[in-house]
């Protein structure tokens, strides 16, 4: 389940600091860049783990083939 709300999250994160920006004029637009700014850190991390994750298990099946 909180797998779940995390997955959810970082878009809804990144679509309210589009929305912010797109809202809001002037300085009051600065308001809205961090949760832009964590929003997209947050999928950069997951991408990057998700490929040290597939990585790390095709490392293990080649080397799995090899002992046979």
């Amino acid at each position: 389940m909180s797998r779940d709300l995390l997955a959810l999250a970082t878009p809804l994160l990144i679509l309210v600091g589009l929305v912010g920006l797109a809202l809001r004029q002037g300085s009051d637009r600065l308001q809205a860049l961090p949760a832009l700014v964590i929003g997209v850190a947050l999928l950069v991390q997951s991408a990057l783990s998700r490929r040290r994750r597939r990585r790390a298990l095709l490392n293990a099946l080649q080397d799995q083939r090899g002992e046979c």
